[in-house]
């Protein structure tokens, strides 16, 4: 995932792909870890997403979140994070710059 994705709302695709670094830039392994999407619209208090995402290649860091019906029904700004739990119980939570990774959903034409 780029630091920003492009949505038309009620989109369920494409897939939120992106490869977890650490503040250094590092790859970070996600082996055996499980990970959760969040995405908070702009100004809200309660988060739009929070659902499994899936690891791809975890020695990659490569994580994917697949878009799911409901997801992108509301126009507007968004923070998404992807947060780690690894196997020792661990927890980090990416993009972990002050750079957040943000999704902006725009309205259908008709």
């Amino acid at each position: 995932m780029t630091d920003t994705a492009y949505l038309k709302q009620n989109d369920t695709s494409p897939t939120l792909d992106a490869i977890l670094t650490d503040a250094n830039g590092t790859v970070v392994d996600v082996t055996g870890a499980s990970v959760r999407f969040h995405m908070l619209k702009i100004g809200a208090t309660t988060l739009k997403i929070d659902a499994a995402a899936t690891v791809v290649d975890g020695s990659a860091g490569h994580v994917r979140y697949t878009l799911q019906a409901g997801d992108t029904d509301t126009p507007g700004s968004y923070k998404a994070e992807y947060e780690v739990t690894f196997l020792d119980g661990s927890i980090e939570t990416f993009k972990n710059t002050p750079d957040q990774l943000r999704v902006v959903i725009t309205p259908e034409l008709g």
